[in-house]
């Protein structure tokens, strides 16, 4: 799956004319394989072992070309800090208040939640919708666990 993810993406990039660097295609493999919703800074602390011609200012200039071109958003961390994410495939979010910690959730209906909220936001508001982003907060079972709230279930 990841394989045919990634040719997408590259189809999507060759369509509007972006060089293909090796870098670029090493980048994007990662976020397309990687479901840990990395900075900048993980990506590169990852793939600088593996390839020295990696530089930081390669992989912040590529994460923004690739959230330029939807395929991979940005999340804003509790702690301020930002981490991407490929978005191949529809989900939404799940961020624990707590560590800060970031899941993927995928759930069938989420293409026609996501639109119906997109139509009521245009109906209230008679903006032109771009992009929706679904995040729900809570706490990881390591935080409950942590706190004491953990209960069996």
């Amino acid at each position: 799956m990841a394989q045919n993810e990634l040719a997408h993406a590259l189809e999507i990039l060759k369509s509007h004319k972006v060089r293909l660097t090796p870098q670029r295609k090493t980048i994007l493999n990662y976020l397309i394989t990687h479901h840990t919703h990395p900075s900048a800074e993980m990506i590169y602390e990852d793939l600088k072992q593996h390839d020295d011609s990696i530089s930081i200012a390669t992989v912040y200039n590529t994460v923004r070309l690739l959230v330029d071109y939807h395929l991979v958003i940005e999340l804003k961390n509790g702690d301020g800090s930002t981490h991407f994410d490929y978005f191949g495939q529809p989900h939404y979010h799940i961020v624990c208040e707590n560590c800060g910690k970031i899941a993927d959730v995928f759930a069938p209906e989420f293409s026609r939640l996501n639109q119906q909220l997109d139509e009521i936001t245009r109906q209230q508001t008679h903006y032109l919708v771009n992009r929706t982003d679904i995040e729900v907060k809570g706490l990881c079972p390591e935080c409950q666990a942590k706190l004491g709230l953990l209960h069996n279930r």
